[in-house]
């Protein structure tokens, strides 16, 4: 445990691209959103202006986060496998390593947009009625609905990016290439198949059944998978110049 928790550190050692850096610019968005909320609140009113405001809750200005996460597991396999080799920690110590980073990282995450939903909440969008952390698509449940809706998406985007990272070390461009290839023809297939069956509404019914939560629960799965072939993957790659 001692070996893969120092590799696990190995991910937090530059803290302003892990802390800082992501931070200041998801501070910056809110400060562009609050700016924009300003200019509709001084210029709009009545009934304009309730409608404008409920459109914000279709906002997706916090999903910068969660790609940000998915660099974050791309920038692990790519940047960090070789240093690590060279400290004698075994491909073994290093992926468990860095997926316990990105547990504590999608916690810490999830956490500090958890927070920032219930100040949403009690200041009423900030003072203007906005919605940035309140999105639909987090839901408005209880603490631990909105802590697990932030924490599993951002899992599911850092081990995308694990993933996609180690098909990169073990296949370089040509894997990547044919990985986003077979991605696309697997989405495509889903949705002829939904089309051909016309099971849209169904779909959304669904969608609407299960909530923000129920949602993210399924993403779980994905999550897995894509943890487990970034372990065999990355088992037999080398690192090259």
């Amino acid at each position: 445990m001692n070996r893969i928790w120092n590799a696990a550190r190995l991910n937090f050692i530059n803290k302003w691209t892990v802390y800082w850096i992501p931070l200041m610019i998801l501070g910056f968005i809110w400060l562009i959103n609050m700016a924009i909320w300003w200019i509709i609140d001084a210029n709009v009113s009545g009934s304009d202006r309730q409608d404008a405001f409920q459109g914000t809750q279709w906002s997706g200005a916090s999903f910068y986060v969660f790609v940000y996460l998915l660099v974050i597991g791309v920038q692990s396999m790519n940047m960090t496998f070789a240093y690590a080799l060279g400290l004698s920690l075994t491909r073994r110590e290093f992926y468990l390593g860095s997926s316990l980073a990105f547990g504590v990282l999608s916690v810490a995450y999830g956490g500090v947009l958890t927070l920032l939903s219930y100040v949403e909440e009690w200041t009423n969008g900030w003072g203007f009625g906005g919605h940035m952390f309140t999105s639909v698509y987090f839901g408005a449940g209880p603490v631990w609905q909105r802590l697990f809706v932030f924490t599993a998406a951002m899992l599911f985007f850092a081990f995308i990016g694990a993933v996609s990272g180690s098909i990169f070390m073990r296949w370089r461009t040509n894997g990547l290439l044919i990985a986003g290839a077979i991605t696309m023809l697997l989405v495509l297939g889903a949705i002829a198949l939904v089309t051909f069956t016309q099971s849209w509404p169904l779909v959304g019914e669904w969608f609407v059944a299960s909530g923000p939560h129920g949602v993210v629960a399924w993403t779980l799965i994905p999550t897995a998978l894509a943890a487990i072939a970034g372990y065999f993957i990355l088992s037999r790659a080398t690192p090259k110049g």
